[in-house]
């Protein structure tokens, strides 16, 4: 037994020891938590407007001299067809298209098979054009060039006696919204993630015969138009979405080895070849490069289970599995010789982009440098032997050089430095992240000697999916110059028409189809013509977009080109706070996007990990980051004059005046509102931040206004499915518990005044005074067991069933007082977690005692003690400005956290030693500790169980919708496991850790019968 002298010094290194584990505790969270900034070299873009002139008419071609191929055909039709669609003609003339004698068997038809296919000259005179190249790829460009001048209102002799080339000669396109159906039911929820855009989903049927034929042939008439669009904008090459659809591993091994000759998969992918392969074959022989598009890895149930067999497991580091990858490509190209390669991702996969009932499936398999290098090296090898071309998109989010490849250029050099061939092109996003504004350009694109494309998206998914009008021409135009420049392997592009995030959480503007896609469309026909000649000045690519779209009134083109130019100041301030956009974040490992208040797409996120480190990093410039939404304000409503004030008359279509109105009237709604609710939630925390009587008053002030503006929002826009309401659910969550927490900090001062009157009156009920003053004794032994655990038993020596039930209901009741006021009384999933657990080792500890022959009210008001300690701390920290205050500290102030965590854990495990500590004088240490570790064991176990059984993510989802700490549509889109990187199986393992900690506690504490009765027959003989 520990002499009474030395036990005060045993407590002091206790104590000590457990601050320096609290100490190490918070270093950990601090470091996992990494939240910090740095200046970003952000673009700076200068819109300016190009003067209009008249609009001028077409002549009528009396004749069309050109070779007959499908390519020159096409360029042909589309042509006449300009023409035809001209508003009237003027004169007359002829157009010969010449192949120049050189132009032989050498010359390349494929096209953007180089920038060179496609030069040509126009030469002639106005009412005899020719069009002269030394290939039919320059020829038909020539031709397609014609027809686009005939459309954009610009004369046909624009480049007479000039030689045009391209700049970049690969271009490639997305498949827009072919096959999409536009469903308003399956827009109008709103709530649909999914990245799937479940094209031709009418056209692929489950079950045999696998194809709908009528279906078929419509979207085959979606398709071809489709493909004509995309020549005539100057594309070269479609990326067509599937690849293992269209395989049936034939050439693996006898041809049965992954799929069964009676497996449905095998019967599926020649129906697919067989309905899609003339499409892919007709786009190629116009013109078009196909490449498939899909993720890595792509499985199928038979697949997966060959992969496994075979290699115990799906080990992407083994080269022998993509043989597996590359048999396929050497069937798919045999069979579809159209395709000319294929486009893989490795960075994203799983349920989000995977379609319902279709056992097609992705997973993000492909993690490691050397399962990025054993892929690329083995289907490399197989594109060369097959004369094809595998597109590498660096496109990943995650940890480590594979994580980082698309940001950093050391991990890309780490990965693709060691791969070497001319059949390998590395595409990746034009930003230091996704497509967002307010981010550098992407320095991975200056570096490497890989043939290069840059990804491009028009219908910009995080700005709205393209709703509001959004001219990135001088961007693009910014990005080109710097990247080509700075990279001579650069030889194309990708543009995203329609692509990109979920498809139907968002308008229901489908290219071509429905909705005014037409804003997206300048984009577009900006990345394409720049990716041509990047010396273009990209306000007169919009004066021409103006023109083909909406009207060839001089006056009224210039009002839509003079609002376009306001427009990105209206996105760029309105959508984003400058002060925290500009500048680059890292956290948990990853480095967040520029927009994180709108979190993601369309939900504007109440979360206080987001909100207030927008704020803290804002701080500084607090007045700037609220001004930035009233300048946006200001823009659209000059952008709303400008078009409102055009007759409706001089356009095109009326409609396409009235739709432009509205999308104007439906930013105006959209960022009135995200206005005020950034002065809101920056106000409130710089109340946090400073207890500022005027942020406060300035707070109640924007959410009055947010609340009037955010009716109004959903009064205007709910249910409309081409201008939908953002989704508010999350800012409310958010709005509700700041507006509690002033009272909540009042709370919490009442609950510490009667915490520390509580350990007043058990300090002073030593002194007759005031030992008879009710639930004096047991504030006393409270006091005493908390602070000096070694002297429970002494302390509730003699306390009466009325002091007992006192002992064990007051640190009870303060407990649940302050996880009630901490969570602003509305996260009963926050309580049941924690207050369970502490009930569990309450009671579990005291019973244990009980059992073993002890004083369990000796453990109790030990346990009880040492909590109400933890308690006074909690209820301190949340006086200032009650929970939003502790979590925007906890956020943002790293010594206010690593203090507050330092000393709040040792405080906690205190009430473990505590509680041991009480019993050792009644049953001795060995047992005090088993009984201990038991108890917290049978804790750990129970709750973690409960978790399990619920599920980690729908447990954390609920968890986290109550406390509104982590972005509410992590849940609802990534998935909070998959986005912190935590394992589903993670509460079992703690479960089972828990229950070794309770089986080893109860092998410690109970009685050694047989050891014992060995030490008495000793004795005995």
């Amino acid at each position: 037994m520990t002499r009474p002298r030395r036990r005060p010094l045993l407590a002091g290194l206790a104590v000590i020891v457990l601050l320096a584990l609290g100490a190490g505790v918070a270093f950990v969270l601090t470091d996992a938590l990494g939240i910090r900034s740095e200046a970003s070299d952000v673009p700076a873009e200068a819109s300016t407007v190009a003067a209009v002139g008249e609009t001028a008419l077409p002549p009528a071609f009396t004749a069309i001299d050109a070779p007959a191929t499908p390519r020159l055909d096409a360029s042909v039709a589309e042509l006449r067809a300009a023409v035809g669609d001209a508003a009237a003609t003027a004169g007359t003339a002829t157009l010969a298209v010449e192949l120049e004698a050189e132009a032989s068997a050498g010359a390349s038809a494929d096209a953007g098979s180089d920038a060179a296919d496609e030069t040509y000259r126009l030469e002639g005179s106005p009412d005899a054009l020719r069009v002269v190249a030394a290939t039919e790829a320059g020829a038909v460009r020539g031709v397609y060039d014609l027809a686009a001048a005939v459309r954009d209102g610009r004369p046909v002799t624009d480049r007479l006696g000039e030689t045009v080339s391209s700049r970049l000669g690969f271009r490639m396109a997305d498949l827009g919204a072919v096959g999409v159906e536009p469903d308003e039911a399956a827009w109008a929820a709103g709530d649909d993630y999914s990245h799937n855009s479940k094209a031709f989903e009418d056209v692929i049927l489950p079950d045999a015969p696998y194809i709908d034929d009528d279906a078929l042939a419509a979207a085959r008439v979606e398709f071809d138009a489709y493909v004509d669009h995309l020549l005539a904008e100057g594309y070269t090459a479609l990326a067509f979405p599937g690849l293992l659809e269209y395989v049936t591993f034939s050439d693996v091994g006898d041809g049965t080895e992954v799929y069964a000759p009676d497996d449905e998969h095998v019967a599926r992918a020649l129906a697919m070849r067989a309905a899609f392969g003339p499409m892919l074959q007709s786009a190629h022989d116009r013109g078009l490069k196909v490449y498939f598009r899909t993720d890595m890895l792509v499985l199928t149930p038979p697949l997966e289970a060959y992969l496994t067999d075979r290699f115990g497991g799906l080990d992407t580091e083994n080269p022998e599995l993509w043989d597996v990858y590359a048999a396929g490509l050497d069937e798919l190209y045999r069979e579809l010789p159209a395709v000319d390669g294929v486009l893989l991702r490795i960075g994203e996969a799983g349920q989000v982009y995977d379609l319902p009932d279709w056992d097609y499936t992705s997973k993000l398999a492909v993690t490691t440098v050397p399962a990025v290098q054993a892929m690329l090296t083995t289907l490399l090898g197989q594109a060369e032997r097959a004369d094809r071309e595998v597109i590498f998109r660096t496109w990943t989010v995650g940890v480590g050089a594979v994580g980082d490849l698309h940001t950093n250029p050391a991990s890309y050099e780490e990965v693709l430095g060691p791969i070497d061939s001319d059949r390998l092109i590395v595409s990746t996003k034009y930003t230091l992240g996704d497509f967002y504004s307010h981010l550098p350009l992407n320095e991975t694109l200056e570096v490497g000697d890989h043939r290069r494309i840059i990804e491009f998206q028009s219908r910009r998914e995080f700005e709205n999916f393209g709703a509001f009008p959004n001219d990135l021409g001088d961007l693009y135009a910014t990005t080109l110059d710097r990247l080509l420049a700075a990279n001579p392997h650069i030889e194309g592009i990708w543009t995203w028409t329609q692509d990109g995030g979920p498809w139907r959480a968002g308008p229901m503007n489908l290219e071509l189809k429905t909705g005014f896609w037409q804003l997206a469309e300048l984009n577009t026909e900006l990345a394409v013509r720049l990716a041509r000649d990047p010396s273009l000045d990209p306000a007169e690519v919009t004066v021409d977009w103006a023109r083909r779209w909406f009207s060839d009134d001089p006056a009224t083109v210039q009002a839509i080109v003079e609002a376009m130019a306001r427009s990105r100041e209206a996105v760029t301030d309105g959508l984003y706070i400058g002060p925290f956009a500009d500048r680059r974040v890292f956290a948990i490992g990853l480095e967040p996007p520029p927009m994180m208040w709108i979190f993601e797409w369309d939900i504007l996120t109440g979360d206080s990990a987001a909100l207030d480190v927008i704020h803290s990093i804002s701080r500084d410039d607090l007045d700037e980051a609220i001004a930035g939404g009233r300048r946006a304000q200001a823009a659209v409503e000059d952008m709303r004059d400008l078009v409102g004030a055009t007759d409706a008359s001089t356009w095109t279509d009326p409609a396409l005046h009235a739709a432009f109105a509205e999308a104007l009237d439906y930013e105006a709604s959209t960022l009135g509102l995200l206005a005020d609710y950034r002065e809101m939630f920056l106000q409130k925390a710089e109340w946090n931040a400073t207890r500022s009587p005027e942020a406060f008053a300035a707070w109640e002030s924007a959410r009055a206004a947010f609340d009037e503006r955010a009716a109004a929002h959903e009064q205007a826009y709910a249910g409309d499915v081409f201008h939908p309401a953002y989704n508010l659910t999350a800012a409310r969550l958010g709005e509700e518990r700041a507006v509690r927490d002033p009272a909540m900090a009042w709370a919490a001062g009442a609950l510490l005044v009667v915490v520390l009157a509580w350990f007043a009156l058990g300090i002073l009920a030593r002194r007759p005074r005031f030992a008879g003053w009710p639930g004096a004794r047991a504030a006393r032994a409270t006091w005493i067991a908390g602070t000096r655990p070694w002297r429970a038993a002494e302390a509730v020596a003699g306390l009466g069933r009325a002091d007992r039930v006192v002992l064990v209901a007051a640190p009870a009741l303060a407990l649940v007082a302050s996880r009630c006021i901490l969570t602003w009384f509305a996260a009963p999933a926050h309580l049941v977690a924690t207050l369970g657990a502490w009930l569990v080792f309450g009671l579990g500890a005291a019973l244990l005692v009980r059992l073993l022959g002890g004083s369990w009210p000796a453990v109790l008001a030990a346990v009880g003690g040492a909590a109400m300690l933890r308690v006074a701390l909690l209820a301190a920290v949340l006086v200032p400005t009650g929970p939003g205050g502790y979590w925007y500290g906890f956020w943002t102030d790293p010594v206010s956290r690593s203090a507050y965590v330092t000393v709040a854990f040792a405080l906690f495990a205190w009430v473990l030693v505590a509680g041991g500590w009480a019993a050792v004088a009644s049953i001795g240490r060995r047992r005090a500790l088993g009984a201990t570790l038991a108890a917290a064991g049978a804790a750990l176990a129970a709750i973690a169980t409960l978790v399990g059984v619920i599920g980690l993510e729908q447990a954390l989802t609920v968890w986290n919708d109550q406390m509104a700490l982590l972005p509410w549509g992590l849940s609802r889109i990534l998935g909070i496991t998959v986005y912190l990187g935590i394992p589903a199986e993670t509460p079992w393992v703690v479960a089972a850790f828990g229950a070794v900690l309770l089986v080893a506690g109860l092998a410690i504490a109970l009685p050694r019968r047989r050891r014992a009765a060995t030490r008495e027959d000793a004795v005995t003989a």
